[in-house]
């Protein structure tokens, strides 16, 4: 099967299951260098699963996933922010560069938390912080990779309003540096202004995937 060069990231008919359950069927999608995609959706739709199946954690249950890029490449940040609570903030971004075969000095480390608002608590334990702090953290661990796919599963969870945006500024960034961008919201109205494309999960498929301004639906996705 031929993939497209100019794709970062290409489903084919992709469908899923949870036993029984029909999560969604049929996803057909694109993602291109430097393109955000936003998704919504009531609860329940299945955008958690999506992320799963784009971030190669889970086989769909039918259709393909093609990634061209290699798990280093990508970055995934979900409900759960992996930090370690006995290490430091700083201790935690070298241990992950590590995992990923970086050597980040010390330097890179305080200046990416810096970027995410931590600097000043680089030296704490990462149990002693909220869940804002934890996510901003677990933020940075996703940047230090600069990932060339960038999958964030409603990452503004737990965030203050100076930290989302934080988190808007680091989505646009990345769109700006040629990353591609997938995020899942459940506050689509404010989100779009962000999104190059939407991607809409309801009544278990796909209900609209295009560009933001041609969607018509927001009344019931406030």
């Amino acid at each position: 099967m031929e993939h497209g060069a100019g794709t970062l990231l290409e489903l084919r008919a992709v469908s899923h299951f949870f036993g029984p359950r029909l999560v969604f069927r049929g996803i057909d999608l694109d993602l291109a260098p430097g393109e955000i995609l936003l998704v919504i959706g009531p609860n329940g739709a299945g955008k958690s699963t999506l992320l799963h199946i784009m971030a190669g954690l889970l086989h769909p249950a039918a259709g393909s996933a093609y990634c061209r890029l290699e798990p280093g490449e990508i970055g995934y940040l979900g409900h759960g922010t992996f930090v370690y609570p006995l290490l430091t903030a700083l201790e935690n971004l070298s241990f992950w560069g590590r995992l990923y075969g970086l050597r980040p000095a010390r330097e890179t480390i305080l200046a990416l938390l810096d970027r995410v608002g931590l600097k000043a608590a680089a030296l704490e334990r990462a149990g002693t912080f909220s869940r804002g702090m934890a996510q901003r953290l677990s933020l940075a661990r996703v940047l230090l990779i600069n990932p060339k796919l960038l999958l964030l599963d409603e990452p503004a969870t737990g965030l203050d309003t100076a930290s989302r945006r934080l988190l808007d500024q680091e989505i646009v960034r990345a769109g700006e540096r040629g990353a591609g961008v997938v995020w899942t919201s459940h506050d689509g109205l404010r989100d779009r202004r962000m999104a190059d494309r939407l991607l809409v999960l309801e009544d278990k498929r796909a209900a609209f995937l295009g560009p933001v301004e041609d969607y018509d639906g927001w009344s019931g996705h406030a």
